[in-house]
């Protein structure tokens, strides 16, 4: 458990997963902080429980510009940031069968996509990756600039890049209370209550949560369980330099991990936050539909676990101010882009917070304050 001997702070930071931390780190050299985590460790949840992958390919056109805006901080953070890489070649391939041809020719158009893969026939994908069974591949669209990334190198950064300047963690402080009065915020925690002017909701699966504790509409944002598991690949087969294999509907990916192969079903299942737990069933459908991809015979899976992924009902995430909470500051909602976005959304949320223009950076692939602000809902219908 954490001391904090000072207990009023510019900015108070809730959550200390990728999100947070990286919000924390990109404030802490402008503002005195504080990054508060119910568990007693950063990144227990869906941090650590990442697929660690960054795809420029990956989700709605928004994440996608954001994913873009984050490559270079991936692949050269700043001095100091990191005693090794941060990334590593790994490469992305969308497959599709004959029935799903037309999906994958209308993924492959788009002209953000198009830019950064190359349309594979049935041998050429099959030769990226021999596990795809000749029968049920037709093509693919490959992104040889996919990158494998190293998770807890990157959090572990930011937490030190935070701490250097002057940032206060403190860890194993649930909090139990948000109240906004006299032009600040008192939060309420496990190990003390602190003072703040403003409050960034960086909580994850618990943002909705914490959002309602502090009188907001907690209804923004929804967790989804996905489940993943670890499996022997084929004897005498090298996994090293094969992709990740990604279904053009989503149904599945597969990729190497560490002499080992990672399958998931690519589920969603809603629930409520919590520490969450593979499921039978969907520990058999990962099996079950890799297996029919690919010549893969599973034995036995060695690894199963689960990670909640929290969605905005447009699927973008949320990096603003709150419309009817002063000082409230939400960034929540990444899904399954919360690693590989979390340079850009974290530069972008710190220029809103310091009422800056939109970072050169972002605009110049096209995200704007309106893509991630919590005023687009009110341009869109009701679900």
């Amino acid at each position: 458990m954490t001391t904090v001997p000072e207990a009023t702070f510019d900015i108070a930071v809730i959550g200390a997963g990728m999100a947070g931390a990286s919000i924390a780190s990109a404030l802490a050299s402008t503002h005195r902080v504080l990054l508060i985590e119910q568990e007693d460790q950063p990144g227990y949840h869906a941090t650590g429980r990442s697929a660690a992958v960054f795809t420029a390919i990956y989700g709605g056109e928004t994440v996608r510009a954001l994913s873009r805006a984050s490559r270079g901080f991936l692949t050269a953070p700043p001095d100091g940031f990191a005693d090794e890489a941060l990334s590593s070649p790994l490469g992305n391939m969308f497959v599709a069968r004959a029935d799903q041809l037309g999906r994958l020719q209308a993924f492959h158009e788009r002209p953000d996509i198009g830019r950064l893969t190359t349309w594979l026939d049935a041998a050429a994908t099959r030769s990226l990756c021999p596990l795809l069974a000749e029968p049920y591949v037709a093509a693919s669209v490959y992104e040889p600039g996919a990158l494998a990334i190293d998770v807890d190198a990157l959090l572990q950064g930011y937490l030190r890049t935070f701490r250097r300047n002057g940032g206060v963690l403190a860890t194993q402080s649930e909090l139990m209370g948000l109240d906004h009065s006299g032009g600040g915020w008192t939060l309420r925690t496990a190990t003390g209550v602190f003072a703040s002017a403003f409050v960034v909701n960086a909580a994850g699966a618990w943002a909705g949560r914490v959002a309602a504790m502090a009188g907001s509409r907690a209804g923004y944002v929804q967790p989804f369980r996905r489940t993943a598991i670890l499996v022997d690949p084929p004897a005498d087969t090298t996994t090293k330099h094969w992709p990740i294999v990604m279904d053009i509907d989503d149904e599945f990916y597969f990729k190497p991990d560490a002499g080992a192969l990672l399958l998931s079903p690519a589920d969603e299942t809603a629930c409520e936050p919590c520490d969450a737990q593979p499921d039978e069933w969907d520990i058999a459908v990962a099996v079950d539909r890799v297996c029919a991809a690919t010549t893969l015979e599973v034995r036995r899976v060695r690894h199963s676990w689960a990670g909640l992924r929290t969605f905005t009902r447009d699927r973008l995430p949320i990096a603003g101010p709150d419309r009817d909470l002063p000082g409230f500051y939400w960034l929540a909602g990444q899904g399954g882009y919360g690693i590989q976005t979390a340079p850009a959304l974290a530069h972008l949320l710190a220029a809103r917070i310091r009422d800056e223009d939109c970072p050169e950076a972002l605009r110049a692939e096209g995200v704007c304050y309106a893509d991630t602000g919590l005023e687009r809902f009110d341009l869109q219908p009701a679900a």
